[in-house]
């Protein structure tokens, strides 16, 4: 069975001589481990399009539940990326946290789009690094289920909070003197970077970068959004601790 899918490089892998295994993330198929058969010889039509953090095009063949793509050409290269180490790093973090919970071919095009609209801003310097990494954090967790509450006080359930905190454990907003009754530290939210939380839950596609805070307030939000990410998924990411050591 033949197929053509779009869909973007988490990760590449060599495998014998002149082959790569790469896991993509396609729209309506999902995350596939496809075979790109001779991606590494010399003069490869596929060698560009196989790269990690790339969105693009394949011709793919499928048998007994396994894929080999025979054709591929890139959509977008993402350029930006590969001009910044800071930035090549950071978009690895992002493929290595979708690898980790789009699950295997099931539909993930909330996903892949939120993905491509990410790398675009970080490639093209729409907004600030930090930025982008909050709204991709926090976003994709709400697309996978793990949307945090933060409409109100997770126990007094006041919508204006006294002095706001954020539980990556619990995944709640509270006020300073309310317990949100669950492991680990709260992280301390002002207004700006509360509405901001907001906006990112709440905002339709392609809308959720579009805000601007103080440095300070987006500070407070991307921790906020990292340690969410940590809790929730209950693992460290390599790729992450590589991109604070370069930036």
């Amino acid at each position: 069975m033949f197929t053509n899918v779009k869909g973007l490089v988490l990760r590449q892998v060599r495998y014998k001589e002149a082959d790569r295994i790469l896991t993509l993330l396609t729209g309506p198929e999902g995350k596939l481990t496809v075979k790109a058969r001779g991606a590494l010889r010399r003069g490869s039509k596929m060698a560009a399009a196989s790269q990690a953090l790339c969105y693009s095009e394949f011709t793919l063949f499928g048998n007994r539940g396994r894929w080999t793509a025979n054709e591929g050409g890139t959509v977008e290269q993402f350029l930006g990326l590969r001009e910044d180490i800071g930035q090549l790093a950071l978009g690895t973090y992002f493929a290595e946290v979708l690898d980790t919970v789009c699950p295997e071919e099931q539909s993930a095009e909330p996903a892949l789009q939120l993905a491509l609209n990410a790398l675009y801003a970080l490639s093209r310097g729409l907004y600030t690094p930090e930025q982008v990494k909050a709204v991709f954090e926090l976003r994709l967790m709400c697309l996978e289920g793990f949307q945090p509450e933060v409409d109100a006080c997770g126990v007094c359930g006041r919508a204006e909070l006294d002095g706001p905190m954020f539980s990556p454990s619990s995944g709640v907003i509270h006020c300073a003197g309310c317990a949100p009754g669950s492991a680990g530290p709260s992280v301390a939210l002002d207004g700006e970077s509360l509405a901001a939380m907001r906006h990112i839950v709440r905002a339709e596609p392609k809308k959720e970068f579009s805000f601007a805070i103080p440095e300070p307030s987006l500070e407070r939000l991307g921790r906020a959004a990292e340690l969410f990410v940590r809790y929730q998924l209950d693992r460290n990411f390599y790729s992450l601790d590589y991109w604070k050591s370069v930036k």
